[in-house]
């Protein structure tokens, strides 16, 4: 999704990135190596570690609170009836989440409103992290830091409701389907490659023309990336609907990561905390919840 779309898509509408980990190989010393070297208790640097990390120890806004930025409106899946602090909708859940593994229960956490085109700009900022929807770019990550990615963003498939793309429940019900799509984009390579339709799609050179193009029922879907398919059913046409989402097969995927001020060193930490969210799986289920069966979206296979 480029800025331009992002900031139209927030402006004055509706709704409308795992960020690249450095792999590290450890060297290990030959056999024959008879040098001896001391190594510090791995207990005591876990310690030490979890002690850094510790609510007390953090370098917050305002000490014993995690403040966290978002826009207003706080639009729904991402938030639900434009409260951040009632724990509903995908980012709201994710951001108390990653509160509890840092130690914060849900009275430590205060929301403060910021907007979305300031929140990646540069300078001091009033919160200890942001989240709202902001992708992972290098450009951005000049002005500010960001965590490994919390959402790999998906396609979207929207149809006219009653339409015969509109039925499909499956990649393999949309090869006979008319797909429109903008040219260029992550979206055109996602049906190319993984729906491989029957006969070639209609390449729009902006996405308003695809748009456009679905109202007048000239193609029978669009595909999109999901965040902006959200925008499209709730604010550009009326009588849509979200088939279904499904994921891009190659490239590099969008990720929507948590945006800090530059040079923070909470960005450690919140890494930390949404990595054992994604390894117990927490956050998959964070995500099923409010992007696929609260959000209406059923993940196409």
């Amino acid at each position: 999704m480029t800025p331009l779309m992002e900031a139209e898509m927030r402006r004055p509408h509706l709704p409308l990135a795992v960020g690249a980990l450095t792999l590290a190989a450890a060297a290990c010393a030959p056999a024959s190596d008879t040098s001896t070297t001391t190594a510090s208790p791995a207990g005591s640097a876990a310690a030490s570690a979890s002690a850094s990390c510790s609510p007390a120890s953090l370098p917050l806004v305002t000490p014993g609170k995690l403040t966290v930025g978002t826009d207003k409106p706080a639009y729904e899946p991402w938030f639900k009836d434009d409260d951040p602090s009632n724990g509903q909708g995908f980012e709201s859940a994710v951001a108390y989440a990653v509160a509890q593994k840092l130690g914060f229960g849900k009275d430590q956490v205060s929301w403060t409103v910021v907007p979305f085109d300031s929140s990646f700009a540069p300078g001091p900022k009033q919160f200890d992290f942001d989240i709202n929807q902001v992708s992972i770019t290098p450009e951005r990550a000049k002005a500010v830091d960001f965590s490994q990615g919390y959402y790999t963003v998906k396609q979207g498939v929207v149809a006219l409701e009653g339409s015969k793309a509109a039925g499909a429940t499956s990649l393999a019900e949309l090869k006979d389907v008319k797909i429109g799509v903008q040219a260029a984009t992550t979206a055109l390579e996602a049906v190319q490659q993984v729906i491989k339709p029957t006969n070639d799609p209609s390449v729009f050179n902006q996405q308003v023309d695809a748009v456009n193009a679905l109202k007048n029922k000239q193609i029978d879907a669009i595909v999109v990336d999901l965040p902006t398919a959200f925008y499209v059913t709730a604010a550009q046409v009326k009588g849509s609907k979200i088939v279904g989402q499904f994921s891009a097969a190659s490239g590099s995927p969008e990720e929507f990561g948590l945006l800090f001020q530059k040079g923070s060193k909470l960005v450690t930490c919140v890494d930390k905390a949404l990595g054992e969210l994604k390894s117990s799986g927490e956050l998959a289920g964070i995500e099923s919840q409010w992007l696929t069966a609260a959000a209406g979206a059923p993940e196409l296979k």
